[in-house]
């Protein structure tokens, strides 16, 4: 599970690189800056969730 969680995140900062590389920072929220934006925003929130699931499981490995 632990590999899996790391191959989301490693994902995530791919999709973040890809959608950083079509944002046009004149008009940010155009109509493909936008949706690079959401992307981006998405890829953000998936890494906070998988950092926080990987830290929940080290405090209840500790517990055990």
């Amino acid at each position: 599970m632990k590999y899996f969680i790391y191959t989301i995140i490693f994902l995530a900062l791919v999709f973040i690189g890809i959608s950083v590389s079509v944002l046009d920072f004149n008009d940010i929220l155009a109509n493909e800056s936008g949706q690079a934006m959401i992307v981006i925003l998405a890829s953000l929130c998936v890494i906070v969730l998988m950092l926080i699931l990987l830290v929940s499981r080290g405090i209840d490995k500790k517990r055990r």
